[in-house]
């Protein structure tokens, strides 16, 4: 194997992989180096999104949601199906076995465009040269043209309650319980928390959660929040708003945890297990050496250009190490557009039409401005709004929480912002992710037809309440 690449990309989690396919599509020379290694020690491509995150946490949160609608749904549908049980192990082997099968998939891929993988560290030193360690210890140095830093982010632990990996975990140790905890804590009542939460509250835990903030999901719009915290605190989730943790510690094989609550007084609650899921600080631990020129912000984020340059010629950096929202899909578009500069084509990334998405139940999804970041902007707007519950389609399968919510200018009708919490929302959402990205206006999807009955036309029904058309509801 030659050692001179045309690009080494460093990472092969959600922005190094797709980086390094694409690069090898432009018909580039390609090394792709990525060190996981799973709690078994083996290594697989994918990064905490595949191995530790976004896929096996869907796993799981699948495999419970069946089991609670068994529990509780499915006796309005007339299906009698006496006492039902539950088997942890063997969620978490169809979980492993998905996941496996994904990662296997990567190396695939790799394999496929051209792309020489490599399981081991990256180190980038002066020059555009990466020193390569194997997971045997040996070593060599690559040459490459352009360097491609993904690094990606691990879970930031919380000094009053440190990580131990077996009582306090981070969240990918809670995706590995071996069982039902009884009780259970989360610090952190974010995307992280409230999907794992829901995870292990719909098995028979006793879940509380902990958010240090005193607004529930402050970087959602607030009326969507106020929904999602009331179909939490509906489905027996005990989730306590500026509780402010002080202390974690293990006793008798309890967790006993001391906080302050909103009020500033001093409380205290034991539990059997604690995830500790605070947020994600980027992954740069050995990826640098002396001299590269490569800079860092004040939050230790790789410092790049809109067009993830770096301040070191030929090197760029991607995913979750650089500024923005830490999202795969956020991730794999930043790594596909610098392959694509790389080689002299055309690429574009469009940071204000990013959608996020929570996978609990009901779902929640948005993209574009949230109605309060309107209103500070001073900019005129109105809002429509459509609740599933008048949706046929969301009655029909027993989910009719929720409502779809478009907020639109006043002046030109452009959308500026979707925001849905109900069934499917996350799939729902990339119509509205398609709106924003062709600055559509109200009426663009007002006149799109919708099929019926689909969950769909509750967005359609939104945008025409937006100008107090709505036909399935009352205009106020």
């Amino acid at each position: 194997m030659s050692d001179n690449f045309d690009v080494v990309v460093i990472g092969g989690g959600p922005a190094g992989y797709p980086a390094a396919i694409r690069a090898g599509q432009n018909k580039l020379r390609v090394a792709c180096i990525d060190e996981w290694k799973n709690y078994d020690g083996s290594t697989a491509f994918g990064g905490t999104c595949l191995n530790a995150g976004c896929i096996p946490s869907k796993a799981l949160l699948e495999s419970t949601e069946l089991y609670h609608r068994a529990q509780t749904e499915f006796a309005a549908h007339g299906i009698r199906t006496g006492a039902v049980s539950f088997d942890v192990a063997a969620m978490q082997k169809r979980k492993a076995g998905i996941v496996k099968g994904m990662t296997g998939g990567i190396m695939q891929l790799l394999k496929a465009a051209g792309v020489t993988p490599l399981q081991g560290h990256g180190r980038l030193l002066p020059g555009r040269q990466v020193e390569f360690t194997a997971h045997d210890g040996t070593k060599k140095v690559l040459s490459a043209r352009h360097v491609v830093l993904a690094s990606g982010s691990v879970p930031t632990e919380l000094k009053s309650a440190p990580f131990d990996g077996k009582h306090i975990v981070d969240s990918w140790g809670a995706l590995e319980f071996d069982g039902v905890p009884q009780r259970l804590g989360v610090i952190g009542a974010g995307v992280i928390g409230l999907e794992l939460g829901s995870v292990w509250k719909r098995l028979g835990a006793e879940v509380v959660v902990l958010e240090a903030m005193p607004d529930f999901l402050a970087i959602a719009d607030q009326q969507l929040a106020r929904e999602a915290l009331k179909q939490f605190r509906k489905q027996g989730m005990d989730i306590r708003l500026g509780a402010k943790v002080t202390s974690a510690r293990v006793v008798g094989g309890a967790v006993e945890v001391a906080y302050t609550d909103g009020a500033g007084a001093p409380q205290s609650l034991s539990v059997d297990r604690l995830i500790v899921c605070i947020g994600r600080r980027p992954f740069t631990q050995g990826l640098l050496a002396e001299g590269t020129g490569v800079e860092f912000d004040e939050r230790g984020f790789i410092r790049v250009d809109h067009d993830c340059r770096t301040a070191a010629e030929g090197v760029w950096a991607v995913g979750d190490c650089v500024r923005g929202p830490m999202l795969a899909h956020k991730a794999k578009e930043e790594g596909v557009a610098v392959a694509d500069r790389i080689a002299g084509l055309y690429a574009e990334v469009n940071y204000a039409v990013i959608p996020s998405v929570i996978y609990t139940a009901p779902e929640m999804a948005w993209v574009g401005l949230t109605e309060e970041q309107v209103k500070a902007s001073g900019r005129a707007y109105k809002v429509g709004s459509f609740p599933f519950l008048a949706s046929g389609r969301a009655r029909a399968m027993e989910a009719s929480q929720g409502f779809a919510k478009v907020v639109s200018a006043v002046d030109d009708d452009t959308i500026l912002g979707v925001h849905i919490i109900g069934p499917m929302a996350g799939e729902l959402i990339a119509e509205a992710v398609l709106a924003l990205e062709y600055s559509a206006s109200t009426e663009d999807l007002q006149r799109t037809i919708h099929a019926h009955p689909t969950l769909s036309e509750a967005l359609h029904e939104a945008a025409l309440a937006v100008d107090k058309r709505a036909i399935d509801m009352p205009n106020r």
